[in-house]
């Protein structure tokens, strides 16, 4: 006698499913169903919460420095992604053209800053940008004490200094696989591209760049959503400080929750953060799909 195929009936399917659905909305679904609702709440996590709609969404907009924590967070994606994706495509492109050998040792040492827990590089690199750290030592020795200063301290230069630290950081993650994507090129393809007389430029924007959209894809995705939540970093340099010229959206959410005591404005931060989020992931996934169909 022949049995049922697998999956049949339908509700012996869902059963299997059930528990790991189960999981996925009491960690996911739930605080993010239990965030919309106390963002339409004026409520200070202590006393009776007074509903107000959608003012706090609307807040967003009109505070200017929420909008500014916004853009702070729009320029380190220029530091956490763009800048790592550019780095990243040039050293995987040399280490890939050239063969290096011991490529496995170079891999590795790339990848390093990724295994350090952020709070200790954030900790290390707060050493780094002191007035008597070794960015400042360095200048120094190099004659360049006009360009000393307290980088973390300075309303000009704190924001970039902490989108650096982001590029140091997330470099080697890109950097790793786009090397993956390189290597799985076919041979034959450079070959071609060479018997027609391409220079190792030429090859690199006709064959290697399209070759691994789909890792840049990926690279981007990780490194935009690192952007976005950036806070241990923020938090253990600058605290948003000096003023608010460092403050980031994740970072305005556990001020406003924590410090200020306004959870509803915090959860409309976190929804709205969490919204960009999506979207962008979506963006660029839809290019890169786009790009490969």
């Amino acid at each position: 006698m022949i049995g049922h195929p697998p999956g049949e009936p339908r509700r012996v399917a869902y059963l299997f499913v059930l528990p790991a659905f189960l999981v996925y909305a009491a960690f996911l679904l739930y605080p993010i169903g239990r965030a919309v609702h106390l963002s339409l709440y004026d409520w200070d996590g202590l006393s009776l919460g007074r509903w107000v709609g959608l003012a706090n969404y609307a807040a967003i907009v009109a505070d200017e420095g929420l909008r500014a924590a916004f853009g702070h967070a729009l320029v380190l994606m220029a530091f956490y992604a763009l800048a790592p994706l550019a780095i990243g495509l040039t050293l995987a492109a040399i280490l890939n053209h050239a063969k290096v050998r011991g490529l496995g040792f170079f891999r590795t040492v790339v990848f390093l800053p990724q295994v350090v827990a952020m709070v200790v590089v954030a900790v290390a690199w707060r050493r780094v940008y002191a007035p008597d750290g070794t960015l400042n030592d360095l200048l120094g020795a190099v004659g360049l004490d006009s360009l000393t200063r307290g980088w973390l301290g300075d309303y000009t230069f704190a924001l970039p200094a902490v989108g650096v630290v982001g590029t140091w950081f997330e470099t080697g993650l890109v950097t790793v696989l786009l090397l993956a994507g390189m290597s799985r090129v076919p041979t034959e393809l450079y070959e071609a591209a060479r018997l027609d007389g391409a220079s190792a430029l030429r090859e690199f924007f006709a064959v290697t760049l399209p070759s691994v959209r789909g890792e840049i894809a990926v690279a981007l995705t990780l490194t935009v959503i690192a952007a976005l939540r950036t806070f241990d970093l923020v938090y253990i340099t600058t605290r948003g400080g000096p003023g608010d010229s460092t403050s980031v959206p994740s970072y305005e959410i556990y001020h406003r929750a924590f410090g200020l005591g306004q959870v509803g404005s915090a959860a409309a931060i976190g929804v709205t953060l969490t919204v960009a989020i999506f979207a962008i992931s979506f963006v660029i996934n839809r290019f890169a799909d786009r790009g490969m169909s």
